[in-house]
């Protein structure tokens, strides 16, 4: 049974009392419906990952209508804007991805149809832009006095290839940010507190090539060595807990003009992650151990050349560990109860938290959903048939705002989670 310190319960009693916390609270979910409809205007305009300029120059705009200040597109392309505090507070990231996973040419529209919005990328992370938005809105409403600055994001390249590239270059240009939240995860009755390493690498084998039936037993195949690897690594077994993977996920060589040909080059691509530092780190050197002896066992089964391999790491996922008790973490889990969620621990997870976390900032990633039953979890994420659920999103944005202010701090009222680094 999971248990809050007393101080935590006693400042986060102290917050939810506050009169601009209760107006801020009530707003956001009178606030829903524009919020839901500024959701399904930013999804028309498609973000694919390292393609987001479009949609990053209409949130820009947005941010500055709402009256952020320093708002501009950083070297990264994302999209920042600032709301000053009002004394010498921590500086607290909150930041939603703009990208989503789907190509050009693929959200024709939004259908709103048995409490879902319909739309490839309405979710993840569409959702939590309109919530970044909404949450201006709140502390606009009520004249919020943040005591730290609060730096509101919008990051480019989180997804796939982009391998969280966006909130890398905000982070490594900002080195002064002292707490971070993230709004990226389905359901946001999970707590996402850990952060999951990982590694996706590009191996290339490399021999002479030719004749399938000519030059059969004359040469080493390529394409043999890699399916030897292939075969280790699927051979391979790994902890449960901590949680690690591995998948090779391509495996390509030759043409179909060359179906006869004994192909120079084959390449393979693969993920591996791990909860743990040390198990990822063990399992990269079995990989490449493995990719080393099946070179080496196709060479000397022909002994005419040498396959030789080189790699290309395409992205790398940094991991790190929290407290579970840490004061942003129990926080989480009291604004949850508060909001009749019942708050699930996820120690392990993907996202820009990651790199926070590994750069030791206290971090957590917090849902956009209220997904109280099956139907309303089935959120589809990735497909192009993802939907939202509609009934109660307003609770995401309540949770969101309550961390906000819980880590920034309010004048004269409440103290910052943190003091300033």
């Amino acid at each position: 049974m999971y248990q809050v310190s007393e101080k935590s319960r006693q400042r986060f009693d102290a917050m939810c009392a506050l009169e601009e916390v209760k107006k801020a609270l009530a707003f956001i979910q009178e606030d829903e419906r524009r919020t839901l409809d500024e959701q399904k205007e930013l999804v028309l305009i498609e973000a694919p990952t390292g393609q987001e300029e479009e949609r990053a120059k209409v949130f820009a705009d947005k941010f500055r209508a709402l009256g952020l200040t320093d708002v501009h597109i950083d070297r990264g392309g994302n999209v920042i804007g600032v709301r000053p505090g009002t004394g010498n507070g921590p500086r607290v990231l909150i930041e939603g991805h703009l990208d989503t996973v789907f190509p050009f040419g693929t959200v024709h529209g939004v259908e709103e149809r048995d409490g879902f919005l319909y739309a490839p990328g309405i979710g993840d992370d569409t959702r939590a832009l309109a919530m970044l938005l909404c949450v201006i809105r709140a502390v606009n409403h009520v004249n919020l006095k943040n005591v730290g600055d609060i730096v509101f994001v919008g990051t480019s390249r989180e997804e796939g290839m982009g391998g969280l590239g966006g909130m890398k270059d905000f982070l490594n240009d900002n080195t002064d940010i002292d707490i971070s939240l993230s709004l990226d995860n389905n359901d946001m009755s999970d707590i996402v507190y850990q952060a999951t390493g990982g590694e996706t690498y590009e191996v290339n084998f490399h021999g002479i090539g030719g004749h399938a039936f000519g030059a059969f037993g004359k040469m080493a195949q390529p394409v043999h060595a890699a399916a030897r690897a292939v075969a280790k690594i699927a051979a391979f077994t790994v902890p449960e807990d901590p949680k690690t993977s591995f998948c090779v996920s391509n495996f390509h060589a030759g043409n179909d003009a060359g179906v006869h040909a004994i192909a120079s080059d084959a390449t393979i691509k693969f993920n591996f992650r791990s909860d743990s530092q040390e198990e990822l780190a063990r399992l990269r050197d079995k990989i490449f151990q493995a990719i080393e002896e099946s070179c080496k066992e196709e060479t000397e089964k022909w002994g005419c050349d040498t396959i030789t391999w080189d790699k290309t790491i395409i992205s790398e996922i940094p991991g790190g560990n929290q407290d579970p008790h840490a004061p942003l973490v129990e926080a989480a889990y009291l604004g949850l109860d508060y909001l009749d969620v019942g708050p699930r621990f996820r120690a392990s997870g993907c996202t820009n938290a990651n790199v926070a976390i590994a750069k030791k900032i206290p971090a957590i990633c917090m849902g956009r959903a209220y997904a109280p039953d099956e139907n309303s979890k089935n959120i589809l994420n990735h497909s192009i048939h993802e939907k939202f659920p509609m009934a109660g999103s307003y609770k995401a944005v309540q949770q969101a705002f309550m961390m906000l202010v819980t880590a920034c701090g309010i004048e004269g009222k409440l103290s910052p989670l943190v003091d300033k680094q």
